[in-house]
């Protein structure tokens, strides 16, 4: 596929021009899929540079060389960020690891399984957040798939504008869909516990600005797989990493003294760990109501 790529997309470009853009994405054993996720990055068409990061999380599959063929291809618009040792197996948070690799104003994110179908959808976000800077984040819709094709999965994700207060309070988006101001560069020291870094940086984005849900933009697609990282664990296992993020978000809102955010999030960390150990449908909604009634009181 490299070989036929058009070069139309770094015609105009000065070679020394810094990137407007990043589009940034990690990835780990996707040899399979990674080709895919590189050719809807390229095809993108927009009036601005941009640069495609792409951090390896030390794959021991092809990833590394099908990366190197795109690379090779793209000296000007590919970076290769490849760790020695596998930093997700120790703990780490990827999200924030690869973003400290982006160098434009804007970030896009798409992991290495993914990728996207519309060629406008960088210059439709960038444009938006241009004129309008009381937003920090631009998102989209997401299609699901896997081997057979299109699959019916309601995965959480905001399909509507969202107020400062509501990303703040890691309202969840899809995360191969977003555009937003590059501002985090690095996450505080709470958030070493967390496991879905992507809800920490959405919270961090909320002190700076809205949402923005742009419904015209195709729906970038999410592949469904056996290797997934997130797919292969049990929703009692995802409640369980649920609870360890909105912990470390309590306690990181506590720190910063705003107090109605914290109860917020440790309120969201005791019923996701209640979720964790099994409790049923019907005792969590009534704890739930026991909660809102305490709180209107």
């Amino acid at each position: 596929m490299v070989e036929h790529k058009e070069a139309h997309i770094t015609a105009g470009w000065p070679e020394e021009e810094k990137p407007l853009v990043s589009i940034v994405c990690p990835t780990f054993n996707q040899a399979a899929y990674i080709g895919e996720a590189l050719e809807s990055f390229l095809m993108q068409k927009t009036s601005f540079p941009f640069e495609i990061v792409v951090c390896n999380d030390a794959s021991t599959d092809e990833t590394t060389a099908v990366v190197e063929r795109y690379r090779q291809a793209y000296p000007r618009l590919i970076r290769h960020v490849v760790n020695e040792t596998n930093q997700y197996s120790q703990g780490k948070r990827v999200v924030e690891l690869a973003l400290a690799h982006a160098r434009g104003a804007y970030v896009a994110l798409c992991e290495g399984d993914d990728y996207w179908t519309d060629p406008a959808k960088l210059e439709t976000q960038v444009r938006f957040l241009e004129n309008n800077p009381e937003y920090v984040i631009t998102y989209h819709r997401s299609q699901p798939f896997d081997e057979h094709g299109d699959v019916d999965i309601d995965f959480k994700g905001a399909r509507r504008d969202l107020s400062a207060i509501e990303l703040q309070r890691a309202t969840p988006l899809h995360t191969l869909t977003t555009c937003f101001r590059n501002l985090v560069r690095e996450f505080p020291p709470e958030f070493a516990a967390a496991r879905f870094g992507d809800l920490c940086l959405w919270s961090l984005l909320g002190r700076y600005g809205k949402g923005k849900y742009l419904p015209d933009i195709a729906p970038a697609k999410y592949r469904v797989h056996g290797e997934g990282v997130f797919s292969t664990q049990s929703r009692r296992t995802r409640q369980g990493m649920a609870s360890y993020t909105y912990s470390a978000l309590a306690a990181y809102h506590s720190r910063i003294k705003d107090f109605d955010n914290a109860e917020y999030f440790k309120i969201r960390a005791g019923i996701s760990n209640l979720r964790s150990i099994g409790l049923p449908t019907f005792v969590l909604k009534g704890i739930k109501l026991a909660i809102a009634s305490r709180r209107n009181a």
